[in-house]
Order: structure tokens, then C-alpha cells, then sequence
């Protein structure tokens, strides 16, 4: 088992930037892919991004290209995601998974953390 959790949401306003960590215990962090995934209110989650174990590949949603960085410190068992120009459509609970790439990047996770929620006002 992997056990996640999520911190560092809070309410910002557009153009602000927020940093989201997740914190994992249990099973071998590095032996995971690891991703955050978003829902909004009377949305389904979607995939934001992903990471390989290695570090050395990601991956990212168009909506979040070049405004989201994903990274993770193996040695912290502590994944990141440093988010800046938040818009309002980026308000949701934003989740981290752990699992093979091939299934997060499917939307699909093993392991889920509980949600922090990030709110971006205009």
C-alpha cells in the first residue's frame, strides 16, 4: 500500500501561483509513476500530469502546458506541482495518484490521496 497526501491549496487570484506537494509513505515511492489529476464542481477528474519514478519524463494536459511543473524528490518520498498564471477555470480539487504511467496516464491510479483544494478567483 501506498498511503498520499496532498497540501499547499488555498485560494489565489488569476496570474498567482501556488506550489501543491504530496507527501507518500508506505511502499517504495520510487518504484511509482506518480500524478495529479483535478476535478471540478459537477466535473469528472481529468488528468493534469505525470512523472516517470526516474524523474526523467513528463507529462502534461494542453490546459496546464507551459503554466504547471511537475517534479518529485524520491529521496522525500514528496512529489510537487509548481503552478503558475492560474486562471479560474484551474479552480478543483486537485488529487495525487501513484501508479504505472500507462494506467495514470489512462486517468486510471492504485493509489489515491484525499484532495487539497485549490481556488483561483478573477
Amino acid at each position: 500500500q501506498v498511503q498520499l497526501v496532498e497540501s499547499g491549496g488555498g485560494l489565489v487570484q488569476a496570474g498567482g501561483s501556488l506550489r501543491l506537494s504530496c507527501a507518500a509513505s508506505g511502499r517504495t515511492f520510487s518504484n511509482y509513476a506518480m500524478g495529479w489529476f483535478r476535478q471540478a464542481p459537477g466535473e469528472e477528474r481529468e488528468f493534469v500530469t505525470a512523472i516517470r519514478w526516474s524523474g526523467g519524463s513528463t507529462y502534461y494536459a494542453d490546459s496546464v502546458k507551459g503554466r504547471f511543473t511537475i517534479s518529485r524528490d524520491n529521496a522525500k518520498n514528496t512529489m510537487y506541482l509548481q503552478m503558475n498564471s492560474l486562471k479560474p477555470e484551474d479552480t478543483a480539487v486537485y488529487y495525487c495518484a501513484a501508479g504505472r504511467i500507462a494506467t495514470l496516464l489512462k486517468s486510471e491510479s492504485d493509489y489515491w490521496g484525499q484532495g487539497t483544494q485549490v481556488t483561483v478567483s478573477s
